[in-house]
């Protein structure tokens, strides 16, 4: 089966080509994977600005969609896939509206993909194992941008044509009451003056930091002293709230001198401490769930779980204290968004949406995992 996917669910016009074999436990191709990034025109706005991001998508699909095809040998295409949500409302309505052209005049089907359901699949490009008994239950953390969730998957042990995704159930368990972790990475980076994306900036600062401790004895002598908060960690509940993280880093930057806040030390040690405070509060819920839930499977997706220390401790700590729960990550470079992960929902998840009209497709910036698509 050959299923072309489209992702425009933010700033990302992403779309790839994939094939898949197997049954129970199938392999896929990745002919082509194509993102064209509009990082660096929403720098400027510290953040994605939608309307201009929908236009460079109405822009950008038919030359990544040519490149695409190209890239993959211009294969027959079986089925489309689409984003439907969630996501930035603009920006969905152009990937769906490209998608149901592309179905309408090749005469195929069109298979609608949740965002975040997409992000789980991630983690399977690599052949699943066979037994569901394996897998369910399982804890998936998502963490990006715009979501910080943990949901429960749940399957059935019968299942129909080798998938095992067929009957697959999910529940929010919780999710962030404000800002979402990613959401937070970034308007710490911009109160430090670091510019957008923050994410990937604070991890390098703060991988740099710990290099410099292991280097020196200069932190020994530091008079820095930077604690932040660790928001909800030790509520019952699963749910996280990191505004209040932001607004504690803003007030000790507000607090330091001019130049202690251009200094290169401060700068490492604040984004070193930002880091761990998202990373200690999002590995203590989730392993909690996992316990809780007696979960077989720790499952982690969104564009943070590129993150090496979230990856690195959450790994660490499910070997520690939960050892017969397995823990997928996916590979780094489809954390963030991309088409591929579109692509492999569609093909789990094609039972379910197998008579879905093109015609019946509705972008939904809102769209929650345990709704119907």
């Amino acid at each position: 089966m050959i299923i072309l996917a489209v992702e425009t669910s933010c700033d990302d016009t992403c779309l790839a080509i994939i094939e898949a074999k197997g049954g129970k436990n199938p392999c896929f191709n990745i002919l082509s994977n194509i993102v064209s990034s509009q990082t660096e025109l929403h720098r400027k706005w510290g953040g994605v600005y939608p309307t201009l991001a929908k236009r460079e998508h109405q822009k950008n699909l038919p030359f990544v969609f040519k490149k695409a095809l190209k890239k993959a040998g211009n294969p027959k295409i079986d089925i489309i896939a689409v984003t439907a949500g969630p996501g930035l409302e603009p920006c969905l309505w152009t990937g769906v509206n490209f998608a149901e052209n592309l179905a309408r005049e090749k005469k195929l089907g069109l298979i609608p993909v949740n965002h975040i359901e997409a992000h789980i699949f991630a983690n399977w490009l690599k052949p699943i194992r066979k037994n569901p008994k394996t897998i369910f239950p399982a804890v998936c953390l998502i963490v990006s941008g715009g979501h910080t969730q943990l949901i429960l998957m749940k399957g059935s042990e019968k299942y129909a044509s080798g998938n095992i995704f067929s009957s697959v159930k999910y529940k929010i368990l919780g999710e962030t009451r404000d800002d979402a972790a990613g959401e937070c990475f970034d308007k710490a980076a911009r109160i430090l003056g670091l510019g957008y994306p923050g994410g990937p900036t604070i991890a390098k600062l703060a991988r740099q930091w710990k290099l410099q401790i292991r280097n020196s004895e200069s932190q020994k002598n530091s008079k820095l002293n930077i604690k932040l908060p660790r928001p909800m960690i030790h509520q019952k509940n699963y749910d996280f709230s990191f505004s209040g993280l932001k607004t504690a880093v803003l007030y000790d930057f507000k607090n330091r001198s001019s130049k202690t806040k251009k200094a290169k030390e401060y700068i490492q040690t604040m984004s070193a401490e930002i880091q761990q405070a998202i990373v200690d509060v999002l590995i203590h819920k989730t392993i909690k769930a996992a316990k809780n839930f007696k979960a077989k499977t720790i499952i982690l997706g969104g564009g943070v779980a590129a993150n090496n220390q979230l990856r690195k401790q959450l790994k660490e700590k499910a070997e520690k204290e939960i050892p017969k729960t397995d823990c997928l990550l996916p590979d780094n470079k489809y954390c963030t968004d991309n088409a591929v992960m579109i692509a492999l929902a569609a093909y789990f998840q094609r039972q379910k949406m197998k008579n879905k009209n093109w015609k019946q497709i509705q972008a939904n910036a809102n769209l929650r995992i345990d709704e119907k698509l």
